[in-house]
């Protein structure tokens, strides 16, 4: 038995039509073709769908069980459709994102709820699992997008800037540098440096100033949560650096100090990086814009 899609929108639309001249109004056919297909269709069965001296049309007990499967099989059909032409007007796709800045959720979760209120289809993660080994999952398609200050020029991923920002020394109003309009390499010798818990080659702290200076600071303590370094640095229990736009509401807190690290103050840009197929997609370029922007608007205040 060989059966199509269309033998089970026949059944329905006879069934819900009561008579082959309606049905064949509704599927636009003629009424001739219809009792034709019909006839094929209980040929192959080996019995007849339809109880044809009754009026309206009523199913025999063969067609009733067709039509069960035909409500089951054709939502199912339709729904596969409606999603298939949500992929190719780019209404619907994947989203998995993996930071390497741990800072970033301070702005990019305004930015997801923004983008989940104008792309509702669209499936939104946050991978952390893979933070540090984000662009070899990239290239893998185990995620869609990283957000890194380090970008690594891998064949097929693209880097889109999305804004520059500043690594800003943060103290206690108690600590002696509180006292310097600028803070150097030097200065973190006898300091207790309070990070995020990642690698060295992620902290611009270190990329940017005390490796190359070759200077340690007389410890080092890592805290998870931005809320806890700075309640630990406005106890003058450490120092810490941060990006700009975390910084914001302590910078007119009495028990903190901020400083731009020197001598040339540094600058930084944040990237996002994508698979290069994957930048044109409507929804894609639409989360762009909004890492582009909102952020800025963090920094300002």
């Amino acid at each position: 038995m060989y059966l199509e899609l269309r033998h089970f929108r026949t059944l329905r639309a006879i069934h819900q039509a009561g008579g082959l001249a309606k049905a064949a109004d509704i599927l636009n056919t003629t009424q001739s073709a219809l009792s034709h297909q019909v006839a094929g269709l209980e040929a192959q069965v080996g019995m007849e769908l339809f109880v044809r001296r009754s009026k309206p049309m009523r199913l025999s007990a063969a067609g009733v069980r067709m039509l069960r499967a035909a409500e089951r099989i054709l939502p199912e059909v339709a729904a596969l459709e409606e999603e298939f032409r949500a992929l190719q007007s780019g209404k619907t796709g994947r989203l998995h994102i993996a930071i390497q800045c741990h800072a970033c959720f301070d702005w990019l979760f305004p930015v997801l709820e923004m983008f989940r209120h104008a792309w509702p289809e669209v499936d939104v993660d946050i991978r952390a699992g893979l933070a540090f080994d984000s662009f070899p999952a990239l290239v893998r398609e185990e995620v869609d997008l990283v957000i890194s200050s380090n970008p690594e020029g891998l064949e097929g991923l693209t880097a889109h800037p999305l804004f520059d920002y500043h690594p800003t020394f943060v103290a206690s109003s108690k600590n002696p540098l509180a006292a310097k309009p600028m803070i150097e390499a030097e200065d973190f010798r006898d300091q207790v440096l309070i990070t995020y818990p990642v690698g060295r080659d992620k902290l611009d702290i270190f990329t940017e100033m005390l490796t190359e200076a070759r200077v340690e600071p007389r410890a080092h303590r890592t805290v998870e949560l931005t809320a806890v370094i700075l309640m630990l640095v406005g106890s003058d229990r450490g120092v810490a650096v941060l990006p700009d736009w975390v910084i914001r509401d302590v910078k007119a807190h009495a028990d903190y100090v901020t400083r731009p690290l020197g001598p040339q103050v540094i600058t930084k840009r944040l990237c996002a990086v994508t698979r290069e197929e994957d930048a044109a997609k409507p929804y894609m370029a639409h989360f762009l814009r909004l890492c582009r922007s909102e952020p800025v608007k963090l920094q300002r205040g």
